[in-house]
């Protein structure tokens, strides 16, 4: 059932919410859509029947900042809620909710509730998508995950909720460099 969900909202339907949600960003219009293309890369490394569900979250991994859906300020969260109330498969809203390690910093926010109202998964798709973000920077440039993780702490800022938690984030983010980057050779 959910392969079939899938190709109906596959990465074509999402590339097109995606611009249209935020297009309009700039950088993060960017970022997307260099995440998109890294995932359809690293779609090898996980097997065939959920490659495009990969390439399908990249794109709306941040829906969440579009203005009209950021409702708790937390993308992840926003955009797997925007995409839940629009009819996308779960296992879509699961991978945008928890990507790159939102769970730790939905807790910080005091958000970790609502953030398990979507099953947290783990494996080689998640892996794909988490590694997608990590390795473009905002600006669409790849990057390796190192440097992506001090962009973001520049970026957020030292009292952010991402560097509050950056000392049990950055272990989760490396061990996924390294299992995608295992999966790789």
């Amino acid at each position: 059932m959910i392969a079939r969900e899938v190709r109906e909202c596959g990465p074509a339907a999402a590339a097109e919410l995606a611009e249209r949600l935020l297009a309009g960003l700039g950088d993060r219009w960017r970022h997307t859509r260099a995440v998109a293309a890294r995932a359809r890369e690293l779609s090898v490394t996980v097997p065939a029947e959920d490659r495009d569900l990969v390439v399908t979250a990249a794109w709306l991994h941040d829906a969440g900042y579009a203005p009209p859906i950021a409702v708790t300020g937390f993308h992840p969260l926003d955009g797997a809620r925007h995409l839940a109330r629009l009819g996308w498969p779960d296992r879509v809203c699961a991978l945008v909710a928890h990507h790159s390690g939102a769970r730790l910093v939905a807790g910080a926010l005091g958000l970790g509730e609502e953030l398990d109202a979507y099953p947290c998964e783990e494996g080689p798709v998640a892996d794909a998508v988490t590694y997608a973000d990590q390795t473009v920077d905002s600006r669409g440039e790849r990057v390796a995950v190192e440097r992506r993780m001090a962009d973001m702490l520049a970026r957020h800022g030292p009292d952010s909720p991402n560097a509050r938690v950056h000392h049990l984030r950055a272990p989760l983010l490396l061990a996924v460099a390294e299992r995608v980057e295992g999966r790789l050779r």
